[in-house]
């Protein structure tokens, strides 16, 4: 019966056994990443993957020290000694002349310490804080490796914690041994690896709880991975890319080093609002900004190829109760243990607004002021993405349903079985023709008015059918079909200046 790696964790499987047999539910269009037996008996490599209770943690061995021979084997370590500035493992024998006075330590280093100055009671001593002390190292080389992945695991080490395993860190993604696939059929072979998904820890997520300098952009971040599906639109030597969210604002709140396993957002230039994933050390750019972290799943970022969606896993999930009935909010507010103030308590009633608006900042302070208004006043619509993509991506930018589940448009005025909404439109942006339409168009029909007419930007819906003009009251060439009104009924009621709700169904 062959012994496999599956997500970390060494489980023995029926001969024959395939991927489907052994992940039955899994989504068919999501990639796995598998690395053949040949991959981990011919890598060499200078990491290692330290597997804690807290996390994981990849670190880059230092020359000189015989660390390899130090990790290699060590497994199931309790808690030493910890500390603001250090978390230890340990005893275990070892072998060194300790120096007997301070050195000094950057976060991020991991050390050969001893208890009592006896090498027989040796400790890994982690370093979360920059810092010089006389942990009992070695006269030379006490520090041994750093810490290249998973560094915010350091921050969440505490004295329950052990360290459970230590493996070195195969060189997959030069191995043509190593793939992503979707094909369920594969047959599971002695010592594969199997690698289902990535999971990253957000920017801000600390130990104590959560710090929310990063607040924006990691909603940004949460954002493009609601799915949980993280797409390689991109693929280079150093890193991977998902360009879901290119184009969008996002704020430079922690500009640091591209380590290994560290997730980026661009903060500006042609990918504004794109998500990098780094597989290799870069130094920082001041047009990224870090988001989060991969503690799990860095060798499938590793061998992906472009056009492969990854299953992506985020600690914390998005807190965003914008267009959930109030009492789904309150349910999921009490599932998060968070105090939810609403401004009016009552039944049928949605969320328009939350406060404070991020999840860090709303999970830090934990507590959420929410307004609402009755269900009745939020609008439902379609848009159609297959007929008029541009259009509908400009649609959702500026009425806000690229963010949440509800937007909104002020309304224009209402004349002649026609309704208008305003959609504050830069002039830098171009609504260019699309999907406009042929001989009529029908009752309840949702369009924009394009670049070849002056009113650029204004949206529309018609009560009746028309022959003649558009749902913007302009000729069929200057509209742009982008959905259909289903509560046509709620549209009569809307009054002049009026702030209007949407809330976009898909299929």
């Amino acid at each position: 019966m062959p012994t496999i790696h599956f997500d970390g964790t060494i489980t023995t499987v029926p001969d024959g056994f395939t991927i489907d047999d052994l992940l039955p539910d899994r989504d068919r269009s999501l990639c796995i990443g598998i690395l053949r037996p040949v991959t981990v008996s011919q890598a060499e490599t200078k990491e290692f993957l330290i597997k804690t209770t807290a996390g994981e943690v990849v670190v880059e061995t230092m020359p000189g020290t015989c660390a390899g021979e130090i990790l290699t084997g060590l497994s199931g370590i309790q808690s030493g000694w910890h500390d603001l500035q250090v978390a230890s493992f340990g005893p275990f024998p070892s072998s060194f002349t300790p120096s007997r006075k301070p050195s000094r330590y950057e976060r991020g280093d991991l050390a050969l310490g001893c208890g009592g100055y006896d090498p027989a009671r040796s400790f890994l001593v982690f370093c979360k804080k920059t810092h010089a002390a006389d942990h009992g190292g070695p006269v030379e080389n006490g520090i041994i490796a750093k810490v290249i992945s998973g560094m915010g695991v350091l921050d969440r080490l505490s004295d329950s914690d052990q360290i459970i395993s230590i493996e070195p860190v195969i060189s997959f993604a030069e191995s043509s041994d190593a793939r992503t696939t979707t094909d369920g059929s594969v047959v599971l072979e002695e010592g594969m690896h199997i690698i289902t998904h990535i999971r990253v820890q957000a920017e801000g997520k600390t130990l104590d709880g959560y710090d929310p300098k990063t607040a924006v952009s990691v909603d940004r971040m949460l954002l493009a991975l609601l799915n949980r599906v993280f797409i390689v639109d991109k693929r280079l030597s150093t890193h991977i890319r998902c360009d879901v969210l290119t184009g969008t604002d996002v704020p430079c709140e922690a500009c640091s080093g591209r380590r290994e396993g560290t997730v980026l957002m661009r903060t500006s230039g042609k990918n504004r609002g794109s998500l990098y994933i780094y597989t290799q050390d870069l130094p920082r750019s001041l047009a990224h900004t870090v988001v989060g972290h991969v503690v799990h799943g860095i060798e499938l970022c590793k061998i992906a190829q472009e056009g492969d969606r990854l299953s992506i896993q985020i600690e914390p999930s998005q807190v965003d109760l914008i267009g959930l009935p109030l009492a789904m909010a309150r349910e999921r507010a009490e599932a998060l243990h968070l105090t939810l103030t609403p401004d009016v308590d009552g039944p049928d009633r949605v969320v328009i607004k939350q406060k404070p608006a991020t999840t860090l900042e709303v999970l830090a302070q934990g507590l959420v002021e929410v307004e609402t208004i009755p269900d009745k006043q939020v609008i439902s619509i379609t848009l159609d993405d297959v007929n008029a993509p541009r259009t509908c991506k400009i649609f959702r930018e500026f009425s806000g349903l690229k963010y949440h589940a509800v937007g909104r448009l002020p309304m224009l005025f209402s004349f002649d079985e026609v309704t208008l909404f305003k959609a504050k439109i830069p002039k830098t942006t171009n609504v260019i023709p699309e999907n406009t339409p042929v001989s009529s168009v029908e009752a309840g029909v949702l369009a924009m008015t394009n670049d070849s007419c002056k009113g650029v930007g204004i949206v529309g819906v018609r009560s009746v059918p028309s022959s003649e003009f558009g749902p913007t009251s302009e000729p069929f060439s200057g509209t742009n079909i982008i959905g259909t009104v289903i509560d046509m009924e709620k549209i009569a009621g809307l009054e002049e200046g009026e702030v209007v709700f949407f809330r976009e169904v898909r299929p």
